[in-house]
């Protein structure tokens, strides 16, 4: 992924939509302050570009889409959430929000060993192999969202905090895996 061009190509999109948002002063979102935001997603297991869009109405729900790189599986990954969003009464432009989706993603293989010290028949001495799996593999899953965001008052961005456990099916096995992010978005 080339993080030049995808930043490049952010900043294109906030000088465009910036002038847009000067002239046109509308907010909706069902209370949240704006309609659609993007930005970058930084976490423990992966990150990347987000975009939320508010539908129509005064439901408070979103939809938003997660484009992230993963870290530790060498991969990538493309979430869909759709999230219902609730205002914290004391403070104003603060939301809780919880949701559910689903993703898809490649990752490339792994790097594991073979411990066989454990295997019955053997002899005291044991050897240890090692494998390197190149191969691109396809996996799927269903993700929950729990967080809290922050529309600034007078600044056009929103700074959110989220907890995102999935379950994932990675070339016939099953986990579930945990990642906690932070996220800054531009609205307009």
């Amino acid at each position: 992924m080339n993080y030049r061009f995808v930043g490049a190509m952010a900043l294109g999109l906030l000088a465009t939509t910036g002038t847009a948002q000067a002239q046109s002063k509308k907010k909706s979102g069902g209370g949240a302050g704006y309609n659609t935001a993007i930005g970058l997603r930084g976490g423990g297991w992966s990150s990347g570009l987000t975009v939320k869009h508010f539908l129509s109405g005064k439901n408070n729900v979103a939809f938003e889409g997660l484009l992230t790189r993963e870290y530790a599986a060498r991969g990538g990954r493309l979430t869909l959430l759709l999230e219902k969003h609730l205002p914290v009464s004391d403070l104003k432009g603060l939301q809780f929000y919880y949701g559910a989706g689903a993703h898809i993603g490649s990752y490339q293989g792994r790097y594991y060993f073979e411990d066989v010290r454990f295997r019955r028949g053997k002899n005291k001495y044991y050897y240890v192999n090692y494998y390197a799996d190149d191969t691109n593999y396809v996996v799927g899953g269903a993700d929950l969202i729990l967080g809290i965001e922050y529309k600034m008052e007078d600044l056009p961005f929103v700074i959110g905090v989220d907890y995102k456990p999935f379950f994932e099916v990675f070339r016939g096995y099953t986990g579930l895996y945990s990642d906690a992010a932070l996220s800054l978005r531009f609205t307009f």
